[in-house]
């Protein structure tokens, strides 16, 4: 039997499964750890407890940590959207698809069903969905984001959801973005040189939930219509960034001597 909490409303609800809870209550006691947070926005009322997307940038390889935190600050624990590769990985595998985040494999014969099962789960799922429309951490010098692909537009769009815009910032300066592909040892030790260190730095993170995108002129059935919604919400991403990287709107004060720097934003405002 699912164990069931109420909202104020006093409408029962599914609670996430225990692992999940306590992982994310681990995980706010890192974030708190490394860092300080800041948490601005909120999600509105009205769709607390529906089906939701919540599509962020993509900053760092903390910035998951730092948006778990976040949301439980606001009183929920949301679930990822995750590459198949991420769900297969020993130890932490298990764990995340015992959790009950979404699969998505790209590229993969098995994509186009994952995509409709992502669909039927958006309809049923009480938790809001944590999407990086961009796909990786973005290569931009001034850390904007990247052109990005329209996945999850389409899925806001097939499945009649709302979209939240989440900005953040300053997670990259917890751990160094290190490498594609870790062949080693040694491609650990820049990126855990940089996280030992961060507790002494005390990194500032911020962020922002944005408003719901608006995106009903979008007819999804017309060519283009993933594209049009891609465009709508890389905006509000990208707006969202702006008071929360003041003072740094060129270029990152933190430098990360790893991260690569050859894609050009279309998105900054």
């Amino acid at each position: 039997m699912v164990a069931l909490h109420h909202e104020e409303q006093g409408t029962p609800r599914p609670r996430p499964p225990a692992i999940w809870r306590t992982m994310s209550a681990l995980d706010t006691g890192l974030v708190h750890l490394v860092g300080r947070l800041r948490v601005t926005g909120a999600i509105p009322r009205e769709l607390k407890g529906r089906p939701l997307l919540l599509a962020a940038n993509h900053i760092g390889v903390f910035d998951a940590f730092v948006l778990i935190a976040a949301c439980n600050r606001l009183g929920f624990a949301p679930r990822f959207l995750l590459a198949g590769g991420l769900l297969d990985a020993p130890v932490i595998g298990p764990a995340l698809r015992a959790s009950g985040h979404l699969r998505i494999d790209r590229g993969k014969a098995t994509a186009l069903e994952q995509f409709d099962q992502a669909v039927e789960a958006m309809h049923t799922t009480t938790s809001p969905i944590i999407v990086y429309p961009e796909g990786r951490i973005s290569h931009d010098p001034g850390l904007w984001p990247e052109r990005g692909k329209t996945g999850a537009a389409r899925l806001a769009l097939a499945a009649g959801v709302p979209v939240i815009p989440v900005s953040q910032w300053g997670a990259h300066e917890a751990v160094y973005w290190g490498t594609e592909k870790v062949a080693g040892p040694a491609d650990l030790l820049p990126l855990a040189r940089s996280g030992f260190t961060a507790p002494l730095r005390r990194p500032r993170f911020k962020v922002h939930f944005g408003t719901p995108v608006d995106l009903s002129d979008v007819d999804a059935g017309r060519p283009g219509a993933g594209m049009r919604a891609h465009t709508k919400i890389m905006r509000a991403i990208a707006g969202g960034l702006v008071p929360l990287r003041a003072g740094e709107l060129d270029r990152p004060r933190f430098h990360d001597p790893t991260r690569p720097t050859d894609t050009v934003s279309p998105w900054r405002p």
